[in-house]
């Protein structure tokens, strides 16, 4: 893994022409606010459908569907957690947002896959150690599994200024 594999960008995740874009969902997977409510306009009717039939995912996991009307070939689903103060299992629970969005992207043979600030939205979870976690279990997952790894290119979406500034300061971070 080298460090151009991943990437920070600023702009509108559901526009990417990518393999999959992680959409931050909530346990329902049947839309909501933020990312996911653009997410869920943008892929069109057929994906809240598609949502329905996974009956739901746990915070901490991540299912797929295809990309419907989107650039994107597939969505991957991830719940984040909400934020109670760090005291509540909070960064195991985001860490094991993307090694599963990553999983699903490794057993798919995905290459290009884009994430949100998962859970920085109105889960309220804080914007550094969100993407200090996100930046981390990236390399981690793409070095433990470099011989098996289709996965090329990471890229963090950012919405604003701000979470663009925290991601590159936590990429900036890594060894």
């Amino acid at each position: 893994m080298t460090k151009e594999t991943l990437q920070a960008i600023k702009g509108d995740i559901t526009t990417l022409n990518v393999d999959a874009i992680v959409n931050a969902a909530n346990t329902s997977l049947l839309g909501g606010g933020g990312v996911d409510g653009a997410i869920h306009r943008a892929a069109g009717p057929a994906l809240l459908q598609a949502c329905k039939k996974l009956e739901g995912c746990a915070t901490g996991q991540a299912k797929l569907t295809k990309g419907f009307n989107l650039p994107a070939k597939y969505i991957i689903h991830a719940v984040g957690p909400v934020w109670r103060g760090g005291q509540h299992g909070e960064a195991t629970l985001l860490a094991a947002c993307y090694v599963s969005s990553l999983q699903l992207a490794l057993d798919y043979k995905i290459s290009t896959i884009a994430f949100p600030a998962i859970s920085c939205g109105i889960y309220h979870y804080p914007l550094v150690e969100a993407t200090t976690i996100a930046a981390q279990e990236t390399v981690h997952f793409l070095n433990k599994n470099a011989t098996i790894n289709t996965i090329k290119q990471v890229i963090f979406v950012c919405y604003n200024d701000s979470v663009y500034e925290a991601y590159m300061d936590a990429l900036n971070s890594l060894p």
